[in-house]
């Protein structure tokens, strides 16, 4: 553990590693990451890995772009696959909402348009036809291997120097009027006077250390693997009615959908307690995933914020603090554009998107928007 730091990213998932590779790519020096436990073992252990532009907030939208760039140029070492992201409408009024969105992704350059439902169904042969009104299909988006974006950053950040610490829970920040001169960690104080909470799921406490308000709150998602009924060329698809998901997986298929009666909380057990709402779900929009037979599953951390927006920015109170957390499950595709903004915002750039929407504060002044295309 180094003694002294420019600066320390706390937090080595997916975005705190693309902050710290970015950080030092610019020539800032001396760039420590804090891990509590091993790099890439919280929220970005256990994502469905989708990569999508597909959003109905513009911010979300120049976010999912930017970072798409990102994801061609890594191509095949990160496995990404764009076989594209597909939402199901079954309402008018979803009809209409999507149609709003896509109105506005195209404005910013997007790849999506709507669809009908037989063109759904042609799409996705494992859907029913009779279910749905429409949808909209964005070709360009799709999914990759989140284990490896994770590798592929971190590979980078160390080549350029950058010191990644395992193993080293943050237990204190030392801020004193209004300025930052430590980070504490299990393995070790370091001095420093500039700080990036990239803490995801453990976002909050970070923040109540210096006394920042990051409003963040823990909630399990579980996912399932099949070992067949997959297909290479099948879309990313979300039923926007139940929030049930699937897509190809190797020769099978990955299948989830959120769970409104999840309780907050820390807790990674796996069990099979969301199988019968996605059974009920896919009965009505995909029948033959009923009851399909599972080779594997895990369970991971939604690090959710109350619009699902994320929260970008740099403290107005407490000189040298900055965050990028609270991504609501949208962390690990919007990852490498939100290290381009954060070393923006470090350097005092301008960056390639007004971050302002996302900042925390937002929460204490007028309602924020929701995002809405989310699972």
């Amino acid at each position: 553990m180094p003694s002294a730091a420019e600066v320390v990213v706390i937090g080595g998932g997916v975005v705190g590693l693309s902050v710290a590779f970015h950080l030092a790519e610019a020539g800032v020096r001396e760039v420590v990451v804090v891990e509590r436990d091993l790099v890439g073992r919280g929220s970005s252990a256990k994502p469905v890995g989708g990569v999508r532009a597909t959003f109905s907030d513009a911010g979300n939208v120049l976010l999912g772009q930017r970072s798409l760039e990102a994801f061609e140029r890594f191509g095949a070492a990160v496995g990404l696959r764009q076989v594209g992201y597909l939402f199901l409408c079954r309402t008018e009024e979803q009809v209409a909402e999507v149609e709003r969105s896509t109105r506005l992704q195209r404005s910013l350059g997007g790849s999506g348009r709507m669809v009908t439902a037989a063109k759904a169904c042609e799409l996705n042969p494992l859907l029913r036809a009779e279910s749905l009104l429409g949808g909209s299909f964005s070709p360009r988006d799709g999914h990759a291997e989140p284990a490896l974006v994770v590798a592929a950053y971190r590979a980078a950040a160390e080549e350029l120097g950058v010191v990644v610490c395992e193993d080293a829970e943050v237990v204190g920040i030392e801020c004193g009027g209004g300025l930052i001169s430590a980070v504490e960690t299990s393995r070790g104080v370091v001095r420093t006077g500039r700080v990036v909470c990239a803490a995801g799921a453990w976002s909050k406490r970070v923040g109540e250390m210096v006394g920042v308000s990051l409003p963040v709150e823990p909630v399990r998602r579980q996912i399932g693997i099949t070992s067949e009924g997959g297909s290479p060329t099948l879309p990313f698809t979300l039923d926007l009615s139940t929030t049930l998901y699937f897509h190809g997986c190797g020769g099978g298929l990955l299948l989830g959908i959120s769970d409104s009666a999840q309780e907050p909380g820390f807790g990674r057990e796996y069990s099979e307690e969301w199988r019968p709402a996605f059974d009920r779900a896919a009965a009505v929009v995909a029948p033959s995933l009923v009851g399909r037979e599972l080779v594997s599953g895990w369970a991971g951390l939604y690090e959710n914020t109350p619009d699902h927006n994320a929260l970008i920015g740099v403290s107005r109170e407490v000189l040298g603090f900055a965050y990028a957390t609270g991504f609501s499950g949208h962390g690990f595709l919007q990852a490498p554009a939100v290290g381009e903004v954060m070393r923006d915002l470090y350097l005092g750039r301008k960056p390639f998107m007004d971050p302002s929407a996302f900042h925390a504060d937002r929460f204490s002044a007028a309602a924020p928007v929701r995002e809405r295309h989310i699972i």
